[in-house]
């Protein structure tokens, strides 16, 4: 045996586990999407390890912060923008007030300057009617009272108008069949209005309407009354019968 060569026993060869490299990461670097959580992970248990993240405390809000801070400034641009309309609509009030002011104003001035001279178209019309305003002085007449009507004097009262208080003053009353109402017989001085006021009333005779009388004949046809017994007929014949 002792020349025989003892047989070592065959080495086992070695096995070497194969390396596997594991990529972890959650996005794809050549589709840039979002992996699926990896089902080969086991924790210490052996059981699957969750990928999914925490939910948050309970004593923090779930509401994002841009949402919050979007509703707000929406909030404060609502507001602006209903402040801005409110001011508009008092600014346009505002304009309408001080126009409709600077109309009445200058209403009031116009009708104070003609009235002044309401005392003159009486005296160009007394010499109208007398035959005074001929010639140069009647041209001149003539564009004082266009002009004067043009900016808004309105001559009113004459003769056959119903009368009416608010624009005549009676001076004088008196009835007739011939009319079948109060009316204006006789002008004494004109009255005059500008725009909506009455600078002057005008001075006028009323004519007020009288009922007509029976006639003569109709009279003498009715039948006199007949004496009462006793009484003496009304003629005065007292041998009558």
């Amino acid at each position: 045996m002792t020349g025989k060569h003892r047989q070592e026993p065959a080495e086992e060869p070695e096995v070497t586990e194969p390396v596997i490299v594991r990529d972890r990461r959650k996005i794809d670097p050549d589709t840039g999407e979002v992996r699926p959580p990896a089902t080969d992970e086991l924790d210490e248990t052996g059981a699957a390890a969750e990928t999914t993240e925490a939910a948050p405390p309970l004593d923090e809000s779930l509401v994002d912060e841009a949402v919050t801070v979007t509703s707000q400034a929406e909030k404060e641009l609502a507001e602006r923008t209903a402040d801005l309309q409110r001011l508009q609509a008092e600014y346009a009030n505002y304009r309408k007030r001080v126009d409709r002011d600077r109309e009445a104003v200058v209403a009031t001035a116009k009708s104070s300057v003609v009235g002044e001279l309401l005392p003159l178209l009486d005296d160009l019309e007394r010499a109208e009617q007398h035959g005074d305003l001929t010639g140069p002085f009647k041209a001149v007449a003539d564009k004082l009272v266009t002009i004067l009507q043009r900016v808004g004097l309105e001559p009113f009262g004459a003769e056959g108008d119903p009368f009416d208080p608010s624009v005549h003053e009676a001076v004088q009353h008196s009835t007739s069949p011939e009319v079948s109402g109060p009316t204006v017989t006789t002008v004494l001085r004109r009255g005059y209005r500008f725009g909506d006021r009455v600078l002057r009333a005008a001075l006028v005779f009323v004519t007020d309407h009288e009922p007509a009388a029976a006639p003569a004949d109709q009279a003498a046809a009715e039948p006199a009354e007949a004496p009462v017994e006793g009484e003496l007929p009304l003629n005065g014949n007292e041998n009558a019968g």
